[in-house]
């Protein structure tokens, strides 16, 4: 999936209601896992860690 031009993957853990998610902003790479029964859910909160790194990067630039 993309979000900003950023590539992420979301995954469907093995506990129901769990999602494993990661991400690749040049060199950093972020994962981790939300807590979401729907995948809209799940992908909402991706985009708003991707928005944070995002902002954290410009800021450091």
């Amino acid at each position: 999936m993309n979000h900003r031009g950023v590539e992420y993957t979301l995954t469907r853990s093995e506990t129901p209601g769990i999602w494993k998610w990661q991400f690749r902003i040049g060199d950093l790479v972020r994962s981790g896992r939300t807590e979401a029964r729907l995948l809209l859910l799940a992908m909402r909160r991706v985009q708003l860690k991707i928005d944070r790194e995002l902002k954290l990067a410009a800021r450091a630039n």
